[in-house]
């Protein structure tokens, strides 16, 4: 115990100084880390990197681990987070499903309003990806044998209210082109079933596909994202291949449990500002193709209510009931 305690002493006398304001918390016992999707899918990859970036950056005297609760589209995961009111010890990563599932659903006992926003961390594009031996060479390949095959294609997914899903209605919506979605819990099987030729695309995040792209095992036919990204210059965005749907992404961020107190969130802010001012973390964004996209509490916040109102509109255009 005694030596246990000598090496977390060790290890934040290495830190950069805390700032007075957050300097009324600090963590006694491991962190725990929650993640709403199962090991292998974007949050969960996420979660693991910053444990591994605060451990070697020195910037905890804890360790974080991370709890993988998936289901129920991020309900599972926010549910459990608002079941530990006050707690100080756990916060988890957040992601847009936490806000769309939940405007989908009448029977969503929780919403994000419901727990404490601490910091927005970046924003994903994706990529619309199939297996590199497949016939379809642009999107418009695809959704033409969709029509051709109504119900035959298939693509796997994450839950319904996903971006991954989000982009299928619209597409289905404005095309005509009907296709199956296959949800699985994590990104890792998802994968797997495209590769394995289960099913015939993914809408995938850069980081989930990285090396399967780069091995050219799957060939991307397009980008969900406002302009084309560094790593894909030659792969069009959505609105360059024809279809005018609204952007999509992914915004990720820290979320605690409601009534989390001021020191604490503002502990975390700081702890997540000097983790994006970190080469480790500027090399991650630039590998994955994010855009940095760092908010403290108050503005992620006001972020949170003016995202919401935009997926209402994609929902509704999408042709999903909005119930909240």
């Amino acid at each position: 115990m005694i030596r246990t305690s000598l090496v977390v002493l060790l290890a934040f006398a290495a830190s950069p100084p805390i700032p007075a304001a957050a300097q009324t918390f600090m963590p006694s016992k491991p962190i725990e880390f929650v993640v709403h999707t199962g090991p292998g899918g974007g949050n969960d990859l996420l979660a693991r990197f910053i444990a591994t970036a605060m451990e070697k950056e020195k910037l905890l005297p804890v360790r974080l681990q991370v709890a993988n609760k998936p289901g129920g589209g991020g309900l599972t995961a926010l549910a459990y987070l608002a079941e530990k009111r006050g707690e100080t010890h756990t916060i988890a990563t957040f992601t847009g499903v936490w806000i769309t599932n939940p405007l989908m659903r009448a029977e969503a006992k929780v919403t994000i309003k419901d727990v404490t926003p601490v910091v927005r961390l970046m924003i994903e594009p994706a990529l619309i990806a199939v297996r590199n031996d497949a016939t379809y060479k642009t999107l418009k390949d695809f959704i033409d044998a969709a029509k051709q095959n109504p119900g035959q294609l298939k693509q796997s997914g994450g839950s319904i209210g996903s971006r991954d899903w989000l982009v299928r209605q619209l597409l289905t919506k404005h095309t005509g082109a009907q296709w199956a979605f296959i949800s699985f819990p994590g990104g890792g099987e998802r994968i797997s079933a495209l590769l394995g030729g289960h099913v015939n695309l993914m809408v995938i995040e850069p980081q989930e596909a990285g090396e399967h792209i780069r091995a050219g095992n799957m060939r991307v036919l397009a980008q969900v994202a406002e302009k084309r990204l560094p790593g894909f210059p030659n792969v069009p965005t959505l609105k360059e291949a024809g279809f005018e749907l609204p952007n999509l992404p992914v915004v990720r961020g820290i979320v605690a449990p409601p009534g989390t107190p001021p020191a604490v969130v503002a502990y975390w802010e700081d702890v997540f500002a000097r983790v994006a001012q970190t080469a480790t973390w500027k090399k991650y964004l630039e590998d994955n193709q994010f855009e940095e996209g760092f908010q403290r509490s108050a503005e992620f916040s006001a972020f949170i209510d003016q995202f919401s109102g935009q997926m209402r509109g994609i929902l509704t255009e999408a042709g999903i009931k909005v119930v909240r």
